[in-house]
């Protein structure tokens, strides 16, 4: 099924959106959720957590594109459950190896929610402007949160390498965004 004709059935009220979602993007929203909290039932939680998430904000929401959406949402869910789990615990994760990665480019100036919102639409002007093998490494990197081997596996280059890319496009944004009035 589509993910318009999908989206219609959320609209319609129709439980058989969430069933035909599952079917569709559950995989996808698992490993993404899985890379973050690496465990495997937290991670079904999420996307479970995220189905629900879909069903409540669509509609009035009508995203632009389904599988994006539900992965925006199962992220941001584990992102929340790993914040709780840390809260609860000290220790380490992938996850804060990328925001220390990103951290060079951290300012206090970005706390609004405008700043924020600009700064992302910043950060995916960038991106777009990649060819395809860096933007995928970088979505891979700090959207999915992968590990440089993880990386390294899909494209058939070194974790080193990837690393190395990696450090470039974190330059690249650095000067994006100087160049975009942000101070970082």
């Amino acid at each position: 099924m589509r993910d318009e004709e999908i989206i219609d059935l959320y609209f319609e009220r129709n439980e058989l959106a969430l069933s035909e979602t599952e079917k569709k993007y559950k995989g996808y929203c698992f490993s993404v959720a899985e890379n973050i909290l690496g465990d495997r039932q937290d991670a079904e939680e999420c996307v479970n957590s995220a189905l629900l998430g879909a069903w409540n904000s669509i509609p009035p929401n009508r995203p632009e594109n389904l599988k994006m959406f539900v992965a925006k949402t199962a992220r941001n869910i584990a992102l929340n459950k790993l914040k709780a789990k840390l809260t609860q615990k000290r220790g380490g994760n992938e996850v804060f190896a990328v925001f220390e990665e990103l951290s060079e480019l951290a300012s206090e100036d970005t706390e609004s929610d405008f700043e924020a919102k600009e700064l992302g639409e910043s950060i995916n002007r960038f991106a777009g402007e990649l060819k395809e093998r860096e933007r995928n490494i970088f979505i891979r990197r700090y959207f999915f949160m992968e590990s440089p081997g993880e990386i390294g596996e899909r494209y058939k280059i070194s974790p080193n390498s990837v690393s190395v890319i990696l450090h470039r496009l974190r330059k690249k944004l650095k000067k994006h965004l100087e160049k975009e009035g942000f101070d970082v």
